[in-house]
């Protein structure tokens, strides 16, 4: 195989470049929080997408109780109980590869629930792939976006917004890159709709006006929230681009261990 069918074979060019991701975000069941963790660190993070050709990288995150505690809205479309969705996991995937990969990964998790390897006691919050529409830094050489898993940073602030009518992607790239950087980078996705024999127990969302951040933060997600995040809602809607309907930190899981799995609510 040539490096150009899987880069740009231009030193000018990154070559290797994110084309997308793969979130989702989960809930175990109370009582099953470490059987969970378990299941999924040492089976599922692998052979749900890690052993798939063309992913580039995958992390999971926690959010723990005083992380809940933070999020806002109370209620909406996206999350009517701000309690749910405890694990989130991000996989990144190639770019010019991100088609076959979703074909794939919808052939493996069909598999995987024929072969009685899934976990019966969990629930999906989110499960959706995002196309990558935008990245920043806070220095000109800082950590690659294809690394940022990698770097296993400590905590993550996610947003979900929701466009207003008529707002373009555009806008909102303006408007974010307009704005101080409270993070050491954030990724900006757009939503891919799941394939039409994706398994049927992930939630369809159809929802198309969103646009998804990522702040990948150097520090304690909960000590930064209230001075550089807790407002960003508020300011996101004054400026006529929409709502927030999803703002939450989260801080990196301990792979290996069952850290945080008795810090869920």
């Amino acid at each position: 195989m040539a490096i150009q069918e899987v880069g740009s074979g231009d030193t000018r060019k990154k070559p290797i470049k994110l084309g997308g991701a793969l979130v989702t975000l989960v809930e175990p069941h109370r009582g099953h929080e470490v059987e969970y963790n378990r299941w999924y660190e040492r089976d599922h993070y692998y052979s749900g997408c890690m052993i798939g050709a063309w992913t580039i990288a995958g992390t999971r995150f926690v959010a723990t109780s005083d992380c809940k505690a933070k999020r806002y809205p109370a209620n909406s479309s996206f999350a009517p109980d701000t309690s749910k969705g405890s694990y989130l996991a991000l996989y990144w995937i190639l770019a010019g590869k991100f088609g076959e990969w979703i074909q794939w990964g919808t052939d493996q998790v069909n598999w995987l629930h024929e072969n009685d390897r899934m976990f019966p006691h969990r629930d999906h919050v989110h499960t959706l792939m995002y196309k990558v529409a935008g990245e920043q830094h806070a220095t000109e050489d800082g950590v690659p976006t294809e690394l940022a898993l990698d770097r296993r940073y400590p905590g993550l602030a996610m947003f979900m917004f929701e466009l207003a009518e008529g707002v373009t992607l555009d806008q909102v790239n303006a408007w974010s890159e307009s704005r101080p950087l409270p993070a050491d980078q954030m990724v900006r996705f757009t939503p891919i709709p799941l394939l039409a024999d994706a398994p049927s127990d992930v939630p369809r969302d159809e929802s198309r006006d969103r646009v998804l951040q990522l702040f990948f933060l150097e520090g304690d997600p909960v000590d930064a929230w209230d001075s550089n995040f807790a407002a960003l809602g508020d300011e996101f809607a004054a400026a006529g681009l929409g709502k927030v309907v999803f703002a939450s930190p989260f801080r990196a899981t301990v792979p290996g261990t069952d850290t945080y799995t008795d810090q869920l609510w």
